[in-house]
């Protein structure tokens, strides 16, 4: 096959695309959850069926070794998280030998092709298809050294097994671009349909000639998905933004076919059972529908508010159908799709925004999710991270920004609309969005012979529905910062009181110590010294974008910024760099553990925990997490981090033993 004889410059593209899935993710520290979030493909070890992959749109691949039962971390493919991994391919005839298609969400229109030939332990981007956006990918059923890759640039195709790549579609053809599905014949490698993201195109010869095969289609159709009936090629369905359609004639005419209702026409995906060619799945924005007559027919066979971005259906057992969702993650059914299942014991795609260890029980923890709409909300768990409890009851499906804990054990969320309580032994959240407005006024009256001034208070009320960043718990009272201003609650969370500070209302973090209180929108910091009674505006270093703020117990101000952290020991006149051991920008958070008596930062850009016990005069290099961090608290003595799309992480107990012995050989 063409893999075995590969080119001295791909052996040399190979070494230097080593799988980061041997080196960066080994000392990792174990993802603990919430489980679940977005999936964006799924596939099947073709020898051993009950291996799977599972692929994000962060660029990691996960494997499953018992049929999705339960998933682990696999390998990692490009150099950042912004790599959507839309289609896996394995080799049928050699099952050590894996495709991965990619494309980045942050510039459309490069990515790459990645290949493995010893079972996912290595992986060389190949050279062919660097800088290509990759967006479909299919391997011929008779000949598995021909594969076909859709681009946004065009039709790619290779006889040897990725070795090279050949362009198939015209370079100067403005139609056959947009590649977004590709499928080939089963019986005829030359045959390549290609669906664009206006109507569909077919080659018969391998790409010497294109046919426009749009007769029967409505035009505009974005179409998703292309699949040739594996023992009738003749017969070819398409998925489209106007529809599902059928063709009994390889392509030459298409029928729309009934049954699908206009909000489920956004089918990203159309599956045909391996065992029953009759059985087809559609997986739509608005859920999964079958058919098991051709496409005569269609039933929908899951909620409405599911989000199908793939299928996979065992080739052993047709009655055991994976999805792969937004934010549900894996979902199975053992009974043809009637009934359906999470399946993501292991998989943790999780946006995770804050972290709280519950102040009583130091085997519990909090942490608040955004992106996950009825998935998301709070999750709770009482042994460590090791399980975890949906308890969004009542939040209605809104993102969680921020977490903090009063001191009688509540717990307050900061959603992107109000603030929500949850009362300890309680099942739901309530709001708490009670807003009382004093003002007052001076009013002349007469007291018998004399006219004097008095004070007149007017009490308004209104609702607490703004955007809350950021919470924090404080010996006065609940500060929060909200899109809406700064806002204070005396009494646990009854009624709130505040707005604008110095006219700015779109605050994103608060922090307070003593009767130092400082607030910041993302570009500027608002500061207190006797307890919000009056704020001034300190002068920043120019062009910073504010992320977090933190209080030392001396008075000291940091910032985490987006050009670094930065410091000021007298209330905000002047500020230093902090350079000493820290990274110079991407900073995600600064906090103070009261506990440790040391201030703890975190990077986007790097999974090192940065620790300061002079108050950020100087940073030593604390454990590496092996994953980008938004935030972190400490549990147990031991650090728990938040990262931007992998859930929470926990420092392993082996890492304290370790640090705590080289404490001691220091001392």
């Amino acid at each position: 096959m063409g893999f075995a004889s590969v080119s001295y410059k791909s052996l040399i593209t190979l070494v230097i695309v080593f799988c980061l899935a041997a080196t960066g993710w080994a000392a990792a520290w174990p993802a603990l959850g919430p489980d679940g979030g977005d999936v964006r493909s799924l596939s099947y070890d073709p020898q051993k069926p009950d291996h799977l992959y599972l692929g994000t749109a962060t660029g990691t691949i996960y494997f499953s070794k018992d049929d999705g039962r339960s998933w682990e971390r696999f390998a990692h493919l490009g150099v950042g998280d912004d790599y959507v991994l839309d289609h896996i391919v394995v080799n049928p005839q050699n099952s050590k030998v894996i495709y991965v298609g990619a494309w980045s969400v942050e510039n459309q229109t490069t990515g790459e092709l990645f290949r493995s030939g010893d079972g996912g332990k290595t992986w060389a981007s190949l050279p062919g298809m660097k800088g290509k956006s990759v967006r479909a990918l299919a391997m011929s059923a008779s000949n598995p050294n021909v594969l076909v890759a859709g681009a946004l640039d065009g039709v790619y195709r290779t006889l040897d097994g990725g070795d090279t790549w050949q362009r198939i579609s015209p370079a100067s053809d403005m139609q056959i671009k947009n590649i977004e599905s590709i499928a080939i014949d089963p019986k005829d490698p030359n045959v390549v349909y290609a669906g664009t993201w206006h109507l569909a195109w077919k080659t018969a010869n391998a790409g010497a000639a294109w046919e426009h095969i749009n007769k029967g289609m409505i035009e505009d159709s974005d179409v998703f998905s292309i699949i040739v009936d594996s023992s009738n090629p003749s017969v070819v369905f398409a998925s489209a933004c106007s529809g599902i359609y059928r063709s009994e004639d390889s392509g030459e005419l298409f029928h729309k076919i009934q049954g699908i209702p206009f909000s489920a026409r956004r089918t990203r995906v159309l599956k045909q059972d391996p065992g029953n060619p009759a059985i087809i799945y559609a997986g739509t924005t608005e859920g999964l529908w079958k058919t098991t007559d051709s496409g005569r027919e269609w039933r929908h066979v899951s909620s409405s508010e599911i989000v199908v971005n793939d299928v996979l259906v065992d080739p052993r057992n047709s009655q055991r159908v994976l999805l792969a969702t937004d934010r549900g993650g894996v979902l199975v059914s053992d009974d043809g799709g009637q009934t359906l299942a999470a399946s993501n014991h292991g998989y943790s795609h999780r946006y995770v925004t804050s972290l709280v260890a519950d102040q009583s029980d130091p085997n519990t923890l909090y942490a608040g999710v955004v992106n996950d709409r009825e998935w998301g909300g709070v999750f709770v768990s009482h042994d460590n991270g090791q399980h975890w409890l949906q308890e969004s009851s009542g939040l209605g499906g809104r993102d969680i920004f921020t977490l903090q804990q009063g001191v009688n054990g509540t717990l307050i969320a900061g959603t992107n609309q109000g603030i929500f309580l949850l009362e300890r032994g309680a099942s739901e959240w309530r709001p708490s969005k009670s807003v009382v407005i004093e003002s007052v006024s001076m009013h002349t009256v007469r007291r018998g012979r004399k006219r004097i001034q008095v004070e007149r208070k007017t009490v308004r009320h209104t609702v607490l529905t703004a955007r809350v960043d950021d919470i924090k718990v404080t010996p006065r009272g609940w500060l929060a910062a909200t899109s809406a201003g700064l806002f204070l609650s005396t009494n646990d969370g009854r009624s709130w009181n505040g707005g604008p500070v110095l006219g700015k209302q779109d605050l994103i973090a608060v922090a307070a110590s003593g009767n130092l209180e400082v607030t910041a929108t993302r570009i500027s910091l608002l500061i207190s010294s006797d307890r919000g009674s009056t704020w001034g505006q300190a002068t920043l270093p120019a062009f910073l974008t504010i992320r977090d703020l933190a209080i030392t117990p001396e008075g000291q101000i940091l910032v985490a910024a987006r050009e670094g952290a930065y410091r000021s020991s007298d209330a905000g006149a002047s500020w230093q760099h902090l350079l000493n051991g820290l990274p110079d920008k991407n900073i995600s958070s600064i906090m103070y553990d009261e506990a440790g008596k040391r201030l703890l930062a975190t990077s986007t850009v790097t999974g090192v925990v940065f620790e300061s016990q002079n108050g950020g005069s100087s940073w030593q290099r604390g454990p590496d997490a092996g994953y980008p961090l938004r935030r972190v608290a400490v549990m147990n003595r031991r650090l728990v981090a938040a990262t931007p799309f992998d859930g929470v992480v926990l420092q392993p107990a082996s890492q304290m033993e370790s640090a705590a012995v080289e404490q001691g050989a220091s001392n």
